[in-house]
């Protein structure tokens, strides 16, 4: 049973504790109400059943770091974690800013995840039970769920400007 204490889920904590603890900080065009008005119900629907998998299925990836390969996947992961939270700290901190308001800064949070994804697909060799599962299958569900995602952001940007 301990073996499965060691699963890639535990690392996407950080990211889901500080959209727990931030979100309502940031600018009113990402608050729920505002965010996902008029957002295409195919969209919306694809977009948050790919959230899902993403968030889920890591729980049953072997977490390892054993070889120099996993543990520069484990730094891309730290270091792209870290830029996803700077890409929040620049929109609250100056929400009217070139950046916050140009198109590349207003959807950072949508495609910064990018890179702790990848590097989760790099982590997850296999899942706990089965061999069916490869890793280019995560990475695949991984990158259909950006461009859904950083898709909604776009609309949102496009809204608001």
């Amino acid at each position: 049973m301990r073996r499965y204490l060691f699963n890639c889920g535990w690392l996407l904590l950080p990211a889901v504790l500080w959209n727990l603890a931030f979100a309502n900080r940031l600018p009113a065009a990402f608050q729920p109400q505002e965010f996902w008005r008029d957002i295409p119900s195919a969209l919306a629907a694809v977009e948050n059943s790919l959230r899902v998998v993403v968030f889920v299925l890591p729980f049953f990836m072997r977490l390892r770091w054993r070889e120099p390969a996993q543990r520069r996947a484990l730094l891309l992961f730290a270091v792209g974690t870290l830029i996803y939270f700077c890409s929040w700290l620049a929109l609250m901190a100056a929400p009217q800013s070139a950046w916050a308001t140009s198109a590349l800064g207003f959807t950072a949070p949508a495609w910064t995840p990018a890179l702790w994804l990848g590097a989760l697909a790099l982590l997850g060799r296999d899942l706990f039970w089965g061999r069916f599962y490869r890793r280019w299958m995560y990475a695949l569900v991984s990158a259909a769920f950006l461009v859904a995602h950083i898709s909604h952001t776009a609309i949102v940007f496009a809204r608001n400007t």
